[in-house]
């Protein structure tokens, strides 16, 4: 099989079946990062509120992450190192990742913290421009700040990935196992990174990151960027499992 479709549909299992399994703990982390706290924003009630945006979006999100990133991995020049290589093609691959993502995280969370009474809804509520901010505003608020997220993120995952793998994998549950180590990680050092990315995604009014970081930080302090560090730790941690560990399952297989 060509390794453009090998990438596609490998990335399309990896990304729906982690965010299926992890769902529950996605909208737990949501709730402490927002405003006002966990019970504040739904407590326990409605875990699987947002599902549906979700599901729509995982697949193609994935499959554009991993169909950039195989890509340039092999078209990128051969005098950089591996870890910049690895660096430079997983950022590029979350930046295609990011035009479905942004549009499905956005929808996704204002369903999680009861903003709307379904995806559909808070769907319908953004292209009929009822918030005034305008469509391609609405669907992408939080484009900069979830970038500036992603990125370091994926700069920290997929290098250390890829050294675990090199140095400890030779099955795919190894390779589950150095997925899960790299995303646990990554997701710690840049948890206040995904606050910041949620408070912009959830406000009422469009906020810039530096304004919303003062305000965040003189109400709340300092501890409020790291809200949420224990789910999204724990999620992405096994979720890395998951997601390259079933990419690497699917993609041996379909390869043989």
């Amino acid at each position: 099989m060509d390794q453009f479709y090998l990438s596609l549909i490998s990335g399309a299992c990896a990304g729906t079946s982690t965010d299926l399994v992890f769902f529950p703990i996605d909208t737990i982390k949501t709730r402490l990062q927002a405003k006002g706290g966990f019970f504040h924003n739904g407590g326990w009630r409605g875990i699987y509120k947002g599902l549906g945006s979700c599901v729509v979006g995982s697949a193609p999100s994935a499959s554009l992450f991993f169909v950039t990133y195989d890509s340039m991995k092999r078209y990128l020049p051969t005098t950089i190192s591996q870890p910049v290589n690895h660096m430079i093609s997983a950022s590029l691959g979350e930046i295609a990742a990011c035009l479905v993502r942004v549009p499905v995280e956005v929808i996704k969370q204002r369903t999680q913290t009861g903003m709307g009474t379904s995806s559909l809804s808070n769907f319908k509520h953004i292209i009929t421009n009822q918030s005034g901010e305008g469509v391609i505003r609405g669907l992408y608020r939080g484009w900069n700040s979830t970038i500036m997220r992603e990125i370091p993120f994926t700069v920290i995952q997929f290098p250390l990935y890829e050294y675990f793998k090199k140095r400890w994998s030779t099955n795919s549950l190894q390779s589950s196992l150095c997925g899960s180590l790299a995303g646990g990680i990554a997701a710690a050092v840049t948890t206040p990174l995904d606050v910041i990315k949620t408070r912009i995604m959830l406000s009422k009014e469009g906020i810039g990151a530096v304004e919303l970081i003062k305000t965040l930080v003189k109400e709340e302090g300092y501890g409020a960027l790291f809200r949420g560090i224990v789910p999204r730790t724990c999620w992405i941690s096994a979720g890395g499992a998951i997601f390259l560990g079933c990419y690497e399952v699917v993609h041996t297989n379909l390869s043989s």
